[in-house]
């Protein structure tokens, strides 16, 4: 057996705000399709939602492109760079519904987790995909603060004592469940604010 030589060339560092875009595009369009096709506060869907699942065409999810396949897989930290935060939301305020909302859709589109923040290949528990969120802007640390004891209101209202995270991680637990947990607290939250 011959011994390799082992080169090391200096890679360009990856363009983290072109790998942030197809995430905040997505908050965006999803933000601006709430505030214009939403009829009443208590519909949580879009009304092309609402017919496409009247239809039985839902659309499925969309293929994920060459770069949103790769902020699936970047550190988190990569997302707490102060110009990427300005670029993409800077602090753009949202509702705590909105915040709840934007959360099951990150964990829809990239993937659920169990055991930790997320997976290496970018799939997210709650709090990673709320994580991923305040990184990118979409409202402060109140924001998801407001959020996170929406999740945990409606857990007591089922009976349930413990953390929303451990809750998460919770052997059995699914990521339908997960989803659902959200969007009632998303659907509390919003009807709460309408009152």
């Amino acid at each position: 057996m011959t011994a390799q030589t082992l080169t090391i060339t200096a890679v360009p560092a990856p363009d983290f705000d072109a790998e942030a875009a197809p995430l905040v595009r997505e908050i965006e369009q999803y933000l601006t399709a709430r505030v214009r096709t939403t009829a009443h506060p208590l519909v949580t869907k879009t009304t092309a939602e609402l017919v496409a699942e009247a239809l039985g065409t839902a659309p499925a999810a969309p293929v994920l492109t060459a770069p949103a396949r790769a902020l699936r897989i970047l550190p988190d930290w990569v997302l707490n760079f102060p110009l990427l935060r300005q670029l993409h939301g800077g602090g753009r305020q949202i509702s705590v519904a909105e915040h709840l909302e934007l959360t099951a859709l990150v964990i829809e589109r990239y993937g659920w987790h169990r055991g930790a923040l997320r997976s290496a290949s970018g799939r997210r528990c709650i709090l990673g995909a709320q994580a991923v969120l305040f990184r990118l802007g979409y409202g402060d640390e109140t924001t998801a603060l407001a959020a996170g004891h929406r999740i945990q209101t409606v857990l007591a209202a089922r009976g349930i004592t413990e953390p929303y995270h451990r809750w998460n991680d919770a052997t059995g637990r699914t990521r339908t469940e997960v989803i659902a947990l959200v969007r009632t607290a998303a659907h509390n939250a919003r009807q709460e604010a309408h009152t």
